[in-house]
C-alpha cells in the first residue's frame, strides 16, 4: 500500500505541475514514472494489470465511436500499407547501419518504430472530440491496421498461432442482439459501468487473449459491436472517468520500464528526429489519397509518435533472443518522450496548421476527398455549429418558431441520423480554416456555437468575425469563467449550460402550474 501511495502522490503532484505549465497531465505521469524508476522503484503485477485494463477500456471506448466500413476505405488501408512499406526500410537503414546491428535485429527495431501509438492518439483525439472527424477516423483506421500487423508479428516472433478454436470468437457478432439487449437492461448507474468493464476486460480482452488473439483487438471489436446502439455514447461517457484513472497506470508503467545507460542514451535524440519523417510521409500519402491539406496535417501530427505496441514487439524480440535488454530500455524512453512531444503538439495542432496553411495547401489534390467536398447551406437565417443534444434541441425549437435552420457537425454518423430525421444538417469541420473562406454566409442572422470544446467555440467565433460576419453569435458555456473568454473572442451572448437547464426546467413547471392557478381563481 505504501508503494501505491508513493506512485499516486508522484503522479498527482507532477501531473498538476505539468498542467499548470499548460501541458496535458499525461506528460507529468510519464515524468513521474521516470522519476520513480530513477529512485529505484519498479513496476509490479498490480500496476501492469491496471495499465492493461486502462488500455482495454480506452480501445473499447474508441470502438464505440467507430464503424467497420471506415477501415475499408483506400485512404486507410492504402495509407497504412504504403507508410509501413516506406518507413520501415528507412528506419532499418538509419538504425541498422548507424548502430551496426544484425539484419534481424535491425529490421525488428525498424518495424517496432514504424508503429504509431494507438493509446496516445486515441486519447488525444477523444479529449478533443475529434474521433469522428475525418482526420480522426483516418488516423484511428490506420492505427488499427498497424495493430493487426503487430499482432501478426508477435505471433511470428513467438512462434505461436491463434488457437484452432479462435473461430469461435466470431460468435461475438452472432451474439450482437443479445449484447445490445443487455445494454438496454443495464440502466444508467453503476450497472452500466460494470457492463462496460465486463465487455472490455472479459468478453473483449480475456476471451480473445485466451484463444491466442490480441486482447486489445478484442476490446476494440466489442466496442464496434455496440457502436450503432443508441446508448453507445452514454456508455462511453459513463466509462470516461474510470478510463482516465486507469490510464495513469499505463503512463506510470511506461516510465517505470527503466532508463538506458549513458552509452545508449545518446541515441535517443536521433530516434526522436525521425518522428518528423514519419509525420511528413503520412502527410504526403494522405494528400495523395485526396485528403485536404488540413485533414492530412492533423491526422499526420496525431500519428507522429512511437507505439506502445512497438515496446511489446521489442519485448517479445528480447525473449526470443533477437534483442538485448539495453535496446528495450532505450525504446521505452524513446516511446515515452514521443508521447511527451505529441501531447503539446496536438494541443496546438490547429494553430500550427493555420500558420502553415498557405504552404500546405499547395500539395492538395484538385479532386476533393469524398468527405471534404464544399457544402451549400441552403440559405438559412440561423446556423448551428455542433449537432449534439444541445444543438439538436436548439434546432428543433428554432424551426418550430419559424426559422430556417442549418446544422453543421464533424461527425458523419450524427449527420446521417439528422438527415434521416428530416433535419437540414451537413458534415463539416468547423475548425477547418478553409471552411469559413468558402461558406456563403449571406442571409444568416445568427450563429449558435454548441460544440463541447471551449477553444473550438472561440476559434469559430474569431473566424466568423474575420470573414466580416456582423450577425449575432451565441454560445454555450459549462463554467462561468468561460463566458468572458467567449465574449473576448467575438461572441455576443454566452449562456451557462447548467443555469439554462434550470431556467428551462422552471419554465416548463410554470407552464404546468398556470392552468391550475387559473382554475382555482
Amino acid at each position: 500500500m505504501t508503494t501505491a501511495a508513493i506512485w499516486l502522490s508522484f503522479a498527482f503532484v507532477l501531473g498538476l505541475i505539468v498542467r499548470l505549465a499548460g501541458l496535458p497531465p499525461l506528460v507529468g505521469y510519464l515524468i513521474a514514472g521516470f522519476s520513480l524508476s530513477a529512485l529505484g522503484y519498479e513496476s509490479n503485477l498490480i500496476l501492469e494489470e491496471v495499465a492493461h485494463a486502462g488500455v482495454l477500456v480506452l480501445l473499447f471506448s474508441v470502438g464505440l465511436k467507430l464503424r467497420l466500413r471506415s477501415l475499408l476505405y483506400p485512404d486507410v488501408m492504402g495509407g497504412a500499407a504504403m507508410h509501413m512499406l516506406i518507413i520501415a526500410p528507412i528506419l532499418f537503414l538509419v538504425v541498422g547501419v548507424i548502430y551496426s546491428l544484425e539484419a534481424n535485429t535491425g529490421m525488428l527495431i525498424a518495424v517496432a518504430l514504424a508503429f504509431s501509438s494507438t493509446v496516445i492518439t486515441a486519447k488525444i483525439l477523444e479529449s478533443r472530440r475529434e474521433l469522428r472527424a475525418l482526420h480522426g477516423r483516418v488516423a484511428i483506421g490506420i492505427l488499427i491496421m498497424q495493430d493487426l500487423v503487430a499482432v501478426a508479428l508477435l505471433a511470428y516472433i513467438a512462434g505461436k498461432t491463434p488457437s484452432p478454436w479462435a473461430f469461435l470468437l466470431f460468435a461475438v457478432f452472432i451474439l450482437r442482439p443479445v449484447i445490445h439487449r443487455l445494454l438496454d437492461f443495464s440502466g444508467h448507474g453503476e450497472l452500466l459501468v460494470l457492463y462496460g468493464l465486463l465487455l472490455a476486460l472479459v468478453l473483449g480482452g480475456a476471451s480473445f487473449g485466451y484463444f491466442g488473439v490480441s486482447a486489445e483487438l478484442g476490446a476494440l471489436l466489442l466496442g464496434v459491436v455496440l457502436s450503432n446502439h443508441k446508448r453507445a455514447v452514454e456508455l462511453s461517457d459513463a466509462l470516461w472517468s474510470l478510463k482516465e484513472v486507469l490510464l495513469v497506470g499505463f503512463f506510470l508503467q511506461i516510465g517505470l520500464s527503466g532508463h538506458p545507460d549513458l552509452d545508449t542514451f545518446i541515441y535517443i535524440p536521433l530516434l526522436l528526429l525521425l518522428l518528423p519523417v514519419k509525420a511528413v510521409l503520412f502527410f504526403f500519402i494522405l494528400v495523395m489519397f485526396r485528403l485536404r491539406a488540413r485533414s492530412a496535417f492533423l491526422a499526420s501530427l496525431s500519428l507522429a509518435t512511437y507505439s506502445e505496441f512497438g515496446l511489446i514487439v521489442a519485448q517479445a524480440g528480447m525473449k526470443a533472443g533477437l534483442l538485448e535488454q539495453d535496446w528495450l530500455a532505450l525504446l521505452a524512453v524513446t516511446v515515452a518522450l514521443s508521447f511527451a512531444i505529441a501531447a503539446p503538439l496536438s494541443r496546438y495542432s490547429h494553430l500550427l496548421y493555420a500558420r502553415w496553411e498557405r504552404f500546405l495547401v499547395r500539395f492538395e489534390s484538385q479532386k476533393p476527398h469524398r468527405d471534404d467536398k464544399p457544402i451549400s447551406l441552403n440559405h438559412p437565417d440561423v446556423l448551428i455549429i455542433g449537432m449534439g443534444r444541445v444543438g439538436t434541441g436548439a434546432y428543433d425549437y428554432l424551426k418550430e418558431h419559424g426559422h430556417t435552420v442549418t446544422g453543421l457537425d464533424s461527425d458523419p454518423v450524427k449527420i446521417e441520423q439528422h438527415k434521416t430525421e428530416g433535419r437540414n444538417a451537413f458534415y463539416a469541420d468547423a475548425e477547418d480554416p478553409g471552411l469559413w473562406d468558402k461558406l456563403v454566409l449571406d442571409g444568416i442572422k445568427a450563429v449558435l456555437l454548441a460544440t463541447p470544446e471551449l477553444e473550438a467555440k472561440r476559434y469559430v467565433a474569431k473566424r466568423l468575425r474575420a470573414t466580416g460576419f456582423t450577425g449575432l453569435i451565441s454560445a454555450t458555456a459549462v463554467y462561468p469563467e468561460q463566458i468572458d473568454a467567449l465574449k473576448a473572442s467575438g461572441v455576443d451572448k454566452a449562456y451557462n449550460y447548467f443555469e439554462e437547464v434550470g431556467v428551462g426546467f422552471a419554465g416548463h413547471l410554470q407552464e404546468d402550474l398556470a392552468p391550475k392557478a387559473e382554475n382555482e381563481v
